[in-house]
């Protein structure tokens, strides 16, 4: 067998090698450290490692040219350049994501507080993206920069920078609002993920934050996509930026004849018997009145928006289902004759 073609199979047996002693590696120390959550995610990086290893084994031996005599062909290395390149910046994007998954995992076991924790969440997601989309950038300038073109009309490209800045300035004038405006939502924590918001008369939970726009789950498990930039330009509503609990609140408009100490007793007794309450606050209050009904309103606390929600349809029907029974003349009534 000729030399070279041995040389390019050690160096393909080598990356195989490489790759399969670190990720034992990496599965033993994950073993042994099962509280750390980073080596599981470095696992991962396994692929982009290997093309990494090959690529630079083969500029540096250079097989391929005495295998497929390709002597004095420039081609194969500038590609073999390219890969290199690709493949390092695939790694580091890779290890870069390990890493902040590692710290928010290891974040979210420490810290009991569910706003901080969602908080973290929405700001190491946003941290990841933007770093992989530098990463990502800098890694296509470099493998520009190998081919001799580029750097011939540097020059040029660099002259005419200020009228293509204006010009891509105006292009992208609202991608880059929607960026900068993302990065601001992530590090100011006005909205987070998890957070029950209302956009537009429309109630929902965050469930995705990107750069660019924000993905706000329904309660009929319908997607509204909004641009990140109305979080920043428009007023919106912020159920749990603070506290995840609510207060829920019943009106029934009643006859004039209702006992509204008996219903304020009655509302409380079940209360008590409804795992949904909180136990902080409640209340019955009559708010107004019309010349044929009163307004009451009952209100209590629930622990989070989904329990309030379900909390306020069941006292609803339970103190509508006991005037009905035992007080059907509490109910609103249309009054014909005088007395």
């Amino acid at each position: 067998m000729p030399w070279p073609l041995i040389s390019l199979l050690a160096t393909v047996a080598a990356t195989l090698a490489i790759g399969w002693i670190v990720d034992q590696a990496l599965q033993r120390i994950a073993a042994r450290n099962p509280s750390a959550p980073v080596w599981p995610l470095l696992r991962r990086c396994r692929i982009p490692l290997q093309l990494s290893v090959v690529s630079a084994l083969l500029l540096a031996a250079r097989p391929l040219e005495r295998v497929f005599h390709l002597k004095g062909d420039a081609g194969a290395q500038h590609l073999l350049q390219l890969l290199l390149v690709a493949s390092l910046g695939w790694l580091t994007v890779r290890v870069v994501a390990a890493l902040l998954g590692a710290v928010l995992s290891r974040y979210e076991t420490r810290v009991d507080d569910p706003a901080r924790v969602q908080r973290a969440r929405t700001q190491v997601g946003m941290l990841r993206r933007v770093v992989s989309a530098l990463i990502v950038v800098v890694t296509v300038a470099v493998m520009l920069l190998t081919f001799s073109a580029m750097r011939t009309i540097g020059a040029s490209l660099l002259a005419s920078a200020g009228i293509i800045g204006i010009v891509a300035g105006i292009a992208a004038q609202s991608t880059l609002g929607n960026f900068f405006a993302g990065l601001q939502i992530a590090f100011s924590d006005t909205v987070r993920i998890g957070d029950t918001v209302v956009v537009d008369g429309q109630q929902g939970i965050v469930e995705e934050i990107t750069l660019t726009y924000l993905v706000v789950r329904l309660w009929d498990y319908r997607r509204l996509v909004v641009p990140v930039s109305y979080f920043v330009n428009k007023p919106f509503e912020n159920w749990t930026r603070r506290d995840p609990g609510l207060l829920a609140a019943v009106l029934l408009h009643l006859d004039h004849t209702t006992r509204v100490d008996e219903l304020r007793a009655v509302l409380r007794a079940r209360l008590d018997r409804h795992p949904l309450w909180d136990g902080e606050e409640w209340a019955l209050q009559v708010t107004d009145t019309t010349p044929s009904t009163i307004v009451v309103r009952a209100t209590m606390t629930a622990r989070t928006p989904d329990d309030a929600a379900q909390l306020r349809f069941d006292i609803r029907e339970q103190l509508v289902a006991h005037l009905r029974d035992e007080h059907p003349h509490a109910l609103p009534r249309l009054r014909t004759t005088d007395t």
